[in-house]
């Protein structure tokens, strides 16, 4: 993801896809850009995945899982063989905080997306003969 450890904010309890996807990726030692070529998909895809603003297809889904040495089912719903999260009972605080700059992150990339349509079409708008 980010220059933040990943492994601070995960959480088996409270996780997502992207949370379990991204946590995966980690405990194999892979970069997004690495997984993302393996996989053969853009790297704004998987981001996409890892932030929970896009799925995988059920073929896709199938070949993360095997790459990752997950269940699908784990990756989908927290249940089978997956990761184990690291634990810090001592620092709930900074768990939390890192949860939620993690979705703050995830807003702002929606925006963004969201930013770049409308100017998409701003541009349409102003380029169409009067």
């Amino acid at each position: 993801m980010d220059d933040i450890s990943d492994r601070d904010w995960y959480a088996a309890d409270t996780a997502t896809f992207g949370d379990r996807l991204a946590a995966a990726r980690e405990a194999q030692g892979a970069t997004q850009k690495t997984l993302a070529r393996r996989m053969g998909i853009a790297l704004k895809t998987l981001e996409g995945w890892e932030n929970d603003l896009r799925e995988p297809r059920a073929n896709k889904l199938q070949m993360l899982s095997g790459i990752l040495d997950v269940s699908m089912s784990w990756l989908l719903t927290g249940k089978g063989q997956g990761v184990q999260p690291e634990t810090n009972p001592e620092l709930p605080e900074v768990t939390e905080l890192l949860r939620e700059m993690r979705q703050i992150r995830t807003e702002m990339q929606q925006s963004a997306e969201r930013l770049g349509v409308l100017e998409k079409r701003l541009k349409k708008v102003i380029m169409q003969p009067s």
